[in-house]
């Protein structure tokens, strides 16, 4: 499937420059995460039943190198700006500075179960790296409003089936995969992509970005400085229902839920870079308003596809001393980069709200998706039209 950044219809839906919103930087030609190249990804959408076992959940399945990369590192950094959250394999990305595993991102709850169908899925299709030691990387976002989050509805055939699914083609976005039970400033949230590309001397490097957008509340959203959130006339039932109240005997504060951010590059960066570029992606996440709840889990995970055959850490074959080298992009020269991923990461947001559509979930909770006709009267305001 082929997309353009002009045209929502090739993605089969509307994104953001189609309402009119303007984005800093140059895209790349999908705007889309799989822009730099060999970055795969895939889904396992999982929308059934009513009442309180309603499943409104899935899988979203980043494969850093492509199925045949499995086990072959990348130079990798974690931000956490917001540690509320979960985000496995950190501990082995911040000793070794690299990440070789599949990404999975999904609901709180069943992080253990896309951590045990990525294993498989990795000992079935790369015996040689299970053979060893397997630390796949797992993320996750509450989408306890419309999901039976404690229901046992992610399995681990889902995780393999997310990554069965992956693919180079530019990534649906909205109420799919992981994101599909998810809320975004008050709003329908879920999942986005966006792109950005750096032209450095004679090369050209991309920067790619997506998001599990679940974070926020709805008086933060702005557009410019346009408070888009706080006019809005749109029901939010997640708030003013005070379902969690009545269920649970307990108030939730707005801006909870979090937020799973993935940049890929193919620019040649250390792993003190990507840590770099990890922290940037806080400040993308704070273009559309958010100040960062403390119930928000906002973790920021960054790697470059770049310097293959180098951060290798497999058993030794053999007495043999080898060395390994690494190109990088000088530190001085690396500003391009951090305000791309800001930019991209901005993008990304906007894009999984402009996705979204209503959703109606477990015990009949509803989540409504912001109007475009909102973003649109925003944008000419910003316009003075």
């Amino acid at each position: 499937m082929s997309a353009s950044l002009q045209s929502g219809s090739s993605y089969g839906h509307t994104r953001a420059r189609d309402l009119g919103i303007p984005f800093d930087g140059r895209s790349g030609v999908a705007g889309a995460i799989t822009d730099v190249p060999g970055v795969t990804v895939g889904y396992r959408t999982l929308i059934a039943g009513e009442g309180p076992r309603a499943a409104r959940t899935g899988v979203t399945a980043i494969l850093p190198r492509g199925r045949a990369g499995v086990g072959v590192p990348c130079a990798a950094a974690v931000h956490s700006f917001n540690g509320n959250g979960e985000l496995t394999g950190r501990s082995w990305i911040d000793e070794s500075g690299s990440l070789s595993m599949p990404i999975g991102i999904t609901s709180s709850h069943a992080v253990g179960a896309v951590h045990t169908g990525i294993d498989a899925w990795v000992a079935e299709n790369a015996p040689h790296v299970a053979a060893q030691w397997m630390l796949p990387v797992v993320g996750e976002t509450w989408d306890g409003y419309l999901n039976d989050i404690n229901g046992a509805h992610v399995r681990p055939e889902d995780a393999r089936a997310a990554l069965e699914a992956a693919s180079r083609d530019a990534p649906e976005e909205g109420n799919v995969g992981g994101g599909t039970g998810m809320n975004c400033y008050g709003f329908k949230g879920g999942t986005g992509t966006a792109s950005r590309t750096v032209t450095y001397g004679d090369d050209e490097y991309t920067i790619g970005v997506l998001i599990q957008a679940n974070f926020g509340a709805r008086e933060e959203l702005r557009l410019g400085g346009v408070r888009i959130g706080a006019r809005s006339s749109t029901p939010n039932p997640m708030a003013e229902d005070d379902w969690l109240s009545r269920e649970r005997d307990l108030r939730a504060p707005g801006g909870a839920g979090s937020a799973i951010v993935v940049i890929a590059t193919d620019a040649p960066l250390l792993p003190g870079q990507c840590a770099a570029l990890a922290r940037r992606g806080a400040l993308g996440l704070g273009r559309s308003g958010t100040a960062g709840s403390h119930f928000s889990g906002d973790i920021v995970l960054v790697f470059s596809t770049a310097n293959e055959g180098a951060l290798t850490s497999t058993f030794p074959d053999g007495a043999r001393a080898e060395y390994e080298t690494l190109r990088l992009i000088p530190w001085g020269r690396i500003d391009p980069f951090l305000t791309a991923a800001v930019q991209a990461v901005d993008e990304a947001v906007w894009n999984a709200l402009v996705a979204a559509r209503d959703m109606t979930g477990r015990d009949g909770h509803t989540s409504l998706a912001l109007p475009h006709d909102q973003i649109r009267a925003a944008v000419a305001e910003m316009n003075g039209l």
